[in-house]
């Protein structure tokens, strides 16, 4: 059995594929590609493959992480090929490699997002002030219901400029098997504290790390 990992984009019209629709979707990629992939054992075998985090709908992406097992051995570039030759449109493998890390590893996803408004100066202080507090609370629905999460301890900003008009903001959010959180927490937080109207546009995930920066392979 030789394990893989593949990355892939999530782009364009797939950004509305829910991760449900995903998981039946990688399943006719993999048929069609005929690439000899390993099945579960058991009752009901199954063609085993992975993903590491889950996408928020709407949410594009660059550095999707999927893990699948193969029969036989076959050269990267050609297992590749053969996923984006059937891959649905907005989707496409970037790399494969051998697996290296365990998906536990994951501590951080990076995502980029502008927020847009006829009042960007306005908006803008108003973002500068909201990240300059000690807390910035939200309600955050879980698996045991609405809880109260402080964002701001676990918020790496890399960057927040105000460039025509557009807010650009580059944010780290914890992820993993722990903690997840992702920027429409922020920005929901920014509505309960601005009174300027403003659109959040081109959500998409941009890097997965592993601690201490080390992207995650």
């Amino acid at each position: 059995m030789i394990r893989l990992r593949a990355e892939f984009e999530k782009k364009g019209r797939a950004k509305y594929i829910s991760h449900l629709d995903l998981n039946r979707c990688m399943l006719r990629t993999f048929r069609r590609s005929r690439l000899p992939i390993w099945y579960t054992e058991g009752f009901n075998p199954h063609p085993y493959y992975a993903f590491a985090l889950a996408l928020s709908l709407g949410f594009e992406s660059s550095c999707e992480i999927l893990d699948f097992n193969l029969n036989e051995e076959i050269p990267f570039d050609e297992v590749r090929d053969r996923l984006n030759a059937v891959m649905p449109e907005g989707m496409r493998i970037v790399r494969v490699w051998e697996q290296k890390l365990k998906i536990t590893a994951i501590q951080e996803a990076e995502y980029s997002f502008s927020l847009v408004s006829e009042n960007s100066d306005g908006l803008f202080s108003d973002v500068k002030k909201l990240l300059s507090q000690e807390n910035i609370l939200i309600d955050k629905k879980t698996k045991k219901g609405i809880r109260t999460v402080d964002i701001k301890p676990n918020m790496k900003i890399i960057s927040c400029e105000n460039n025509n008009g557009k807010i650009n903001v580059l944010m780290r959010l914890p992820a993993g098997t722990q903690t997840n959180f992702n920027p429409n927490l922020f920005i929901e937080a920014l509505r309960n504290s601005t009174e300027i109207n403003f659109t959040a546009e081109n959500i998409s995930r941009t890097g997965i790390f592993c601690e201490n920066n080390v992207k995650f392979e």
